[in-house]
């Protein structure tokens, strides 16, 4: 593969180009969370109660209250894929806030200044009556504190504990039926009554009274989706060439997310992996020339996805593992006889799964031997914690890693071509002979 040049001409046509997908159920989910974003801004016109929440905030609350909720990081990837982060980044800047902080979390407030629905993403953000966060860090809060101060939001900061003693770096193993023991009761228990706090709040703010036997219904309903994403990630995993790249797994996985609870989240889940399990039995692949395996460590790279597939037709990379398939499989299933301590259960310890080593570096490294990875790339700007030890960690297990400093919502300072140039010279001189090796080891011996 050595010396292999790049079309510059082809090049610039990927700069903010959308990716092609290849599953018939990306597109209908897309389809399912216009129509639904439809009926939330109709609800909002009639004076419903509107939540915006963080991704990492326990949604089956609201779910169970039906309490209609826009997440916060899902909105800003609609903004960012529309190319309108730099001019919303803006407006923060023009009125004395930082641009330069917490982009992600901050991008849909930066939009709600936009009130023109002709040009706002989807005709615009409905202003939230709440807004709901974990307050961990000193920018969070100040940021929901702002949607408060600046639209009259009531705001309700979410808090939890952090990590005390030496964990077990292998929680996948425990997590599911043992959450209480691995996370520690105290912790638990301070959640439970921040979740305790959080149900009154909304009560009081919205008159919808908490339904307990809903509830029991959206956490089974919550469980069963993260079992199918469990199976369409292994299914992944063990097919070469890959079914499906990030592509189409990312959306097809998170769309469904923020429906976590219903049963159209529970059928969309179910349906993504039986679209992959028939890709595998016809012998479809994301590219039938795939020669590496790539991992995407850090968050999607939203105003760019077309990004991903440029190394694939080059290179015959293909990007098969994102965070968010595999955190849908591996980070959600709680089973517990009390429902509201085995939500708490189930994002007591989210941040660190997620952010904190040595538990999201094991387990990055554990997905990528799982994934048969050649290759790793990691987006480790923007609010990215614990970034060299992960690197580290991977790189130790074998895995050569490309580590990028960059926002996924900011491309202000997105370099595409030299960063294409370093990316392609990765491949060639350290992934190349990783995914060669796993290749011919792959191969029946000759008889």
């Amino acid at each position: 593969m050595a010396g292999r040049t790049i079309d510059r001409d082809s090049e610039r046509d990927w700069q903010g180009r959308r990716s092609a997908k290849a599953l018939a159920c990306t597109r209908a989910f897309s389809a399912h969370q216009r129509a639904w974003f439809g009926e939330l801004q109709a609800r909002a016109r009639l004076g419903d109660p509107i939540a915006l929440v963080n991704a990492d905030v326990p949604h089956e609350i609201f779910r169970a209250m039906d309490i209609p909720y826009v997440v916060n990081q899902w909105w800003a990837s609609v903004v960012s894929a529309k190319q309108k982060s730099a001019q919303y980044l803006g407006s923060l800047r023009e009125r004395g806030y930082p641009d330069d902080s917490e982009q992600y979390n901050a991008l849909a407030l930066a939009s709600a200044f936009d009130r023109d629905p002709e040009q706002a993403p989807w005709g615009g953000l409905p202003l939230p009556t709440i807004v709901v966060a974990e307050a961990y860090g000193d920018a969070m809060p100040k940021v929901f504190e702002l949607w408060a101060l600046e639209h009259g939001a009531a705001f309700y900061p979410l808090e939890k504990t952090v990590l005390t003693e030496d964990p077990d770096p292998r929680w996948w193993e425990r997590v599911q039926d043992d959450w209480e023991a691995l996370i520690g009761s105290e912790r638990i228990d301070l959640l439970v009554d921040e979740l305790k706090g959080l149900i009154r709040f909304l009560e009081q703010t919205t008159g919808r009274i908490f339904d307990e036997t809903r509830f029991r219904r959206v956490m089974l309903l919550a469980n069963e989706q993260a079992a199918f994403n469990a199976a369409a990630r292994d299914l992944v995993a063990r097919t070469t060439p890959a079914p499906i790249s990030i592509t189409d797994s990312i959306p097809a996985v998170m769309l469904p997310q923020w429906h976590r609870g219903t049963e159209w989240g529970r059928d969309a889940a179910r349906t993504f992996f039986e679209e992959v399990e028939a890709r595998v039995e016809q012998g479809e692949a994301a590219y039938p020339g795939e020669r590496m395996r790539l991992m995407w460590v850090g968050r999607g790279l939203w105003f760019n996805l077309g990004f991903y597939q440029f190394f694939q037709e080059r290179f015959g990379a293909v990007f098969v593992w994102s965070m968010y398939l595999a955190i849908a499989a591996d980070g959600y299933i709680r089973r517990g006889a009390d429902p509201l301590r085995t939500l708490a259960g189930r994002f007591a310890a989210f941040t660190e799964q997620l952010n904190a080593p040595p538990w999201n570096a094991a387990w990055f490294v554990k997905e990528a031997h799982h994934n048969q990875i050649d290759g790793v790339i990691h987006l480790a700007g923007g609010a990215q914690r614990g970034a060299y030890f992960v690197t580290r960690a991977l790189e130790e297990a074998g895995f050569p890693v490309f580590q990028i400093d960059a926002d996924n919502v900011d491309a202000r300072n997105w370099n595409e071509e030299a960063l294409k140039d370093n990316l392609s010279a990765f491949l060639e001189h350290r992934v190349a002979a990783r995914a060669y090796a796993r290749l011919a080891a792959a191969r029946p011996a000759a008889t």
